[in-house]
This record gives structure tokens, C-alpha cells and sequence, in this order.
């Protein structure tokens, strides 16, 4: 059963050239925490360009719930008038985050150096996803959490009364721990630090400067060390989100294995800690083209231009440009099923917590489909097959995680046989446009009724 009502099976047919533009949506990494910065702020906050998938509309309505004025003006267009740091109020009820893991993580920081006491929980998807990553340091300030066995949710926030600052070293690579730590920093007295040894997005540190807080980053021989200073006054902001690179991925990819594809996607966000899929996908041989390079909002954007790649070859991705990309693998390993040669994906063990288990997910469901696969704890090969060569004709599960679903979908554009996916339902979660945007491009994807 999907977490997202009932399940709605889908079929992708090989498909005619893409051509056009892919107008995807925004951030969702930005647009989760434009939210919650917005509601720590004193002030009216402006945000346009918002992601208005269910993840978003999630972290919206729970910045309703801690007191924060949320608006929506018109699509995309939104303002927040917030409350201030320390200003959350006791939300009257549970606090239900759907399939947000980022939307759950960076709310508990934000909450959690206040005197209130939030619980939360999510779709089947999102209880089954470990949170001792976050609630571990929460607790260094002096938050308490209760909830299942193993860390899982639901799970009750109790915030700490009299918060003390925290020097913390991030045991994994993952900006939602680092920005759940920093967000329950901001209601701390003194100088929270935040040690990276490998660097993660960096999104949450570029708006908080934005909003007025008092940040330092350096590069020390520890890794990447950000300190901020607590208790500011956080000035309100007129945020422009950028589009979704995560989300870019898909028509991006789709393009490139789909034979005389020509696409562009416009106003791109390519933030260096977030772009390392089209550093890959160059590497490969993909015919990839930045244009109209600029800056908007403190965040580089341009044009990405993709057009159909039939001499890409298999590489090792380093392991050290994972955090860059650790949401795009699921995706790559499609393109890299239509690639000449291996194409070897290390260092990625973060993608077994994730919605779903995606190393296995993307595994099972590219070997049902023809492709030959290699798996480990912390890696995936992918034996590539050359343009066209993939045989599909089978079901792919989507184990209610979106960016399987999509993954799927743009493999059967591709292959010789239709690919069916069991639920695309969740793909409503981070791209609620998703059908209608591919059917303007020339995919063939359908709701199965059979």
C-alpha cells in the first residue's frame, strides 16, 4: 500500500525525441528551510518560487502549528511572518510530516532548544527511517526525545529549558544533521560548531547569513568547521528559490538516453555541494551545456541544456562526491544502464536510509528489467548496456519512495519493452508536476488500469 492513499500503478513506453522546456520546481532543500527561517525571524518573509509538493505543504502547516503566520498568495508565492528566535509556541497536536525526512529533521532542531514539547510522525515510509542521527546531538543542548524502538517515529520532542551551545562532529556526511544542529544552535546561548569532515550542502548555512545570524566557516585540518553565534534577532528576507537540480535530474537524464532528445531547464540551482550528478554525467560523455550562468539570491543558478549522449561510458564516481549527489544515484544508475562499460558507485551506504532502501531498490528493480547489477554494503556497479540496449518489459516496486518511481519511469523511456512501476503515488511528494511536465516533452507515460 502506498503511504500517499492508493497505490497508482504507471507505464513509460519508449518514448520519441524530448524537446522543449522543463520548467521543474523549486528547491525542495531551500524551500523546507525558507519556511522554517522565515518563522524564526521577526518579520514578514517573502518566498516565491516555493515547492509545492506534499513534502513542503507538510513543513508549511507546521510552521502553522508552532504559531508562525503561513500564506499562500498564489503558486509558488508565499509569505511567512514569524515569531522569532525561541518564539515557537506548543503545537496543539501531532505534528504529521508525510514522507519529509528532511521536513521532520530540521523541525526537531528547530524546536528543540525551546521550552515546548512537539510530537511527530509521518507515513510508513517515513517511521521506518532511523532519527537517533538527529535526536543523538538534540540531546547534547538538552532536549529530550521519546519514541519507538530503534529511534523511529512517532516520537515525542521535549525542547530543553535552559539550552547550552554544543560542539558537535557529524559522525555521517548529512546536511540534515548538520542543519538540525545549527537551527537548535539559533535559541542557544554562546557558539554552537558544527565539524564536517566531508563537506554536505551548504544551503542552510548561505540563509542563515541571509536572515542576519552571525556564522563562521573555515577549512581546518578537522574538515569544514562552521560556528554560530546564538540568540540573534533573525531579520525577514525575500527569498527567490531556485529549481530543483534533484528534480532537474529527471527530464535531464531522460533527455540523454532518449535518441535525438534536445532539452533545456531553465534556472537551474547549481550550488556547488549540490551539483555533483551533471559533474558525472559530463564525466561520462554526456552532452551537458551551462548557459546563462548567474547568481540569484546567493545561490549560482543557469540554464542546463541536455541533449540525447550515445557515446557515455561507464566511470568510478568518487566517493568523496556522494554527499554531492547522494539523492541523484537512483536516477545516474538509469543513465548508466544505456552507457558503454561499468559504472561504479562507491562511498553511498546513506542510500540504504533513505525513503527506501534505494541500492537495493534501484537493484532489483534494473535487474528484473534486463541490467546486470553488482551490489555491496556501500556500493553499486552498474554493468551498462549502450544506447537502446536495455531489454525492460518488467514491474519495478517504488517502495513509496518518489525518486524511485520517477527513476523508473524515465528507464521505460528508453527501453525496448514498456517498464511499469507499482505506486507512483508518492511522486507527489517533491514534484506534484512530474506527468504533465514529461507529456509536454513527448514522454509516454500512463496511469496502468490493468
Amino acid at each position: 500500500m502506498s503511504g500517499h492513499g492508493e497505490p497508482i500503478p504507471m507505464i513509460s513506453r519508449r518514448a520519441g525525441p524530448l524537446k522543449g522546456e522543463a520548467r521543474v520546481p523549486g528547491d525542495k532543500s531551500i524551500s523546507h528551510r525558507a519556511l522554517i527561517l522565515g518563522a524564526l525571524s521577526v518579520g514578514e518573509t517573502g518566498i516565491t518560487g516555493l515547492l509545492e509538493g506534499e513534502d513542503v505543504l507538510g513543513t508549511a502547516a507546521a510552521m502553522r502549528a508552532f504559531g508562525a503566520d503561513v500564506e499562500r498568495l498564489g503558486a509558488g508565492d508565499w509569505r511567512v511572518h514569524g515569531v522569532g528566535t525561541g518564539g515557537f509556541a506548543e503545537p496543539d497536536d501531532v505534528i504529521d510530516c508525510g514522507n519529509a525526512g528532511t521536513g521532520v529533521r530540521l523541525i526537531m532542531g528547530a524546536m528543540a532548544t525551546s521550552p515546548i514539547t512537539a510530537t511527530f510522525t509521518g507515513d510508513a515510509s517515513l517511521r521506518s527511517r532511523p532519527m537517533a542521527r538527529i535526536t543523538d546531538p538534540l540531546a547534547l543542548f538538552g532536549a529530550r526525545a521519546v519514541g519507538r524502538a530503534g529511534g523511529r517515529l512517532p516520537m515525542t520532542i521535549v525542547g530543553a529549558a535552559d539550552p547550552v551551545p554544543v560542539r558537535y562532529v557529524t559522525p555521517v556526511p548529512s546536511a540534515q544533521v548538520k542543519s538540525a544542529v545549527l537551527l537548535a544552535g539559533l535559541n542557544a546561548p554562546g557558539e554552537t560548531v558544527v565539524i564536517e569532515r566531508e563537506a554536505t550542502r551548504d544551503h542552510t548555512e548561505r540563509m542563515l547569513a541571509g536572515f542576519g545570524a552571525e556564522l563562521r566557516v573555515e577549512e581546518t585540518d578537522e574538515g569544514r568547521v562552521i560556528t554560530l553565534r546564538g540568540q540573534p534577532e533573525l531579520r525577514p528576507q525575500e527569498i527567490a528559490v531556485p529549481r530543483d537540480p534533484s528534480s532537474a535530474a529527471f527530464p535531464v537524464c531522460a533527455a540523454l538516453i532518449v535518441e535525438g532528445s534536445d532539452v533545456l531547464v531553465p534556472n537551474i540551482g547549481l550550488n556547488p555541494t549540490r551539483a555533483g550528478l551533471f559533474e558525472t554525467l559530463r564525466e561520462m560523455g554526456a552532452n551537458l551545456d551551462y548557459e546563462n550562468p548567474r547568481e540569484e539570491g546567493g545561490e549560482p543558478v543557469a540554464d542546463l541544456r541536455a541533449r540525447f549522449s550515445p557515446d557515455m561510458k561507464g566511470i568510478r564516481v568518487p566517493p568523496e562526491r556522494a554527499a554531492s549527489m547522494i539523492d541523484e544515484y537512483p536516477i545516474l544508475s538509469v543513465v548508466a544502464s544505456f552507457a558503454e562499460g561499468r559504472t561504479e558507485m562507491v562511498g553511498v551506504k546513506e542510500l540504504r536510509v533513505k525513503e527506501s532502501d534505494r541500492i537495493d531498490a534501484m537493484a532489483r528493480g534494473l535487474e528484473t528489467n534486463g541490467v546486470g547489477i553488482e551490489e555491496g554494503p556501500d556500493f553499486m556497479v552498474v554493468h551498462g548496456m549502450g544506447p537502446g540496449g536495455v531489454p525492460g518489459g518488467a514491474t519495478a516496486a517504488a517502495r513509496l519512495d518518489h525518486r524511485i518511481a520517477m527513476s523508473f519511469l524515465v528507464l521505460g523511456m528508453a527501453t525496448k519493452k514498456p517498464v511499469r512501476v507499482d505506486d507512483g503515488a508518492p511522486i507527489a511528494t517533491s514534484f506534484p508536476g512530474f506527468e504533465p511536465l514529461m507529456a509536454g516533452l513527448g514522454a509516454r507515460i500512463e496511469r496502468a488500469t490493468d
